[in-house]
């Protein structure tokens, strides 16, 4: 396939769905895939598929086979237009070494124990997701040669090479432009190469949206802080910045969001209990 030029606004608008192959999907993929479409058709643009399967560790390919099969008896087909993380390291190392050459990164052999100490003792609090923060204190600290590091991101020095507010173009529920402002200094020194995987969720999807040519990202609202993030990749990477808008998300009966960790019932169970695709879209509200 081939993919529209950086920041090129001449061609349809171009959007993706983005599972990741460690469980079945549920109602709440079902949700966002259908979202995607709904906006696509309402753009005239287009969606593309793409396989998040960058922790190997935890993908298996029955449920890459499963994403297909499901996405298909929902009526949503990408031929030709997906993607696939894991064949694509290289391209996320190529961006990486651009921010270690600046100095943005720093190697950090941390354990989760020593970070959770760390900020119990300075009362740093935690990120958007709810993981402790990062001191930086192993920024200038030899390490062992022996240990595995990650990369960390040196927000503060990132932040001090911007010169304006990041600002996040945004769609809202009636399809309206705003803006907003980032603020990606709440996710702390993050890690963008991982101790056990060369990329990391954030350096990933930035990368691939740009190479991609991602003109519309459609997400659920538990991914509206990472946004803040990726926007600052961007600008440190000097990366175009897609279009936002961020989906209510299909809640259970307690009104938790459905995940594949909480074993939420799957879309291929729903069908085995008779369900039709059509009846799924009306339960999503995609049918009158």
């Amino acid at each position: 396939m081939a993919h529209r030029a950086l920041g090129d606004q001449s061609v349809q608008p171009l959007f993706r769905f983005a599972p990741t192959p460690n469980g079945y999907l549920h109602l709440g993929h079902a949700f966002s895939a259908l979202a995607n479409e709904r906006l696509a058709k309402a753009l005239s643009g287009e969606v593309l598929l793409r396989i998040e399967d960058i922790d190997q560790g935890r993908v298996r390919p029955d449920f890459v086979a499963a994403i297909h099969e499901d996405l298909d008896w929902l009526g949503l087909h990408y031929e030709g237009l997906v993607r696939v993380q894991s064949q694509h390291f290289d391209f996320y190392q190529t961006k990486a070494q651009v921010l270690i050459d600046r100095g943005l990164l720093y190697r950090c052999s941390c354990t989760r124990k020593d970070i959770k100490e760390q900020a119990l003792q300075s009362g740093a609090g935690c990120d958007p997701d709810g993981a402790p923060l990062h001191q930086g204190l192993c920024r200038h600290t030899p390490l062992d040669p022996e240990q595995p590091f990650a990369w960390r991101l040196d927000m503060a020095r990132a932040l001090s090479t911007i010169d304006a507010p990041l600002m996040i173009h945004c769609l809202d529920e009636k399809r309206q432009r705003f803006e907003r402002v980032a603020e990606p200094q709440r996710w702390g020194d993050v890690v963008l190469l991982r101790k056990d995987i060369p990329a990391s969720y954030h350096l990933a999807v930035v990368v691939d949206d740009a190479l991609q040519g991602i003109s519309h990202v459609v997400r659920g609202q538990d991914l509206e802080a990472s946004t803040d993030l990726h926007r600052l990749l961007q600008a440190l990477l000097d990366l175009p910045s897609p279009v936002y808008y961020h989906h209510r998300l299909i809640t259970d009966e307690d009104g938790q969001k459905l995940s594949k960790s909480k074993l939420s019932k799957p879309l291929r169970q729903w069908r085995a209990e008779g369900l039709s695709a059509r009846e799924i879209r009306r339960l999503l509200g995609f049918e009158a």
